[in-house]
């Protein structure tokens, strides 16, 4: 874990999030939390790094994201020497789908 960012602040904000419950309170939340263009940019990196886990390669990942390079080698970059975030997710995500 980053120390730089493990602060008060952050614990809260992720104390909140962890209270949404549907698609749709995310939306309410982050629409009020983050700008239009923040919230595409988190959304745009977590379908580079879905897409990199699937083996696309960097043009086809540019094509389809609108990432640039340097965005998808950043993203290449957490998934390869990062905390494994995005794989936990991935993980977990695979997991209710082979359940549900």
């Amino acid at each position: 874990m980053n120390k730089k960012i493990k602060t008060d602040a952050v614990d809260h904000l992720f104390e909140a999030i962890l209270t949404l419950k549907t698609p749709e309170e995310c939306y309410t939340f982050f629409e009020d939390v983050c700008t239009v263009n923040e919230l595409l940019s988190l959304s745009q990196r977590y379908e580079v790094a879905k897409m990199l886990r699937e083996g696309r390669t960097y043009l086809e990942i540019a094509e389809k994201t609108g990432a640039s390079t340097a965005t998808i080698s950043r993203v290449n970059r957490s998934l390869n020497y990062g905390n494994d975030g995005y794989d936990m997710v991935f993980k977990r995500l695979e997991e209710e789908k082979r359940e549900g």
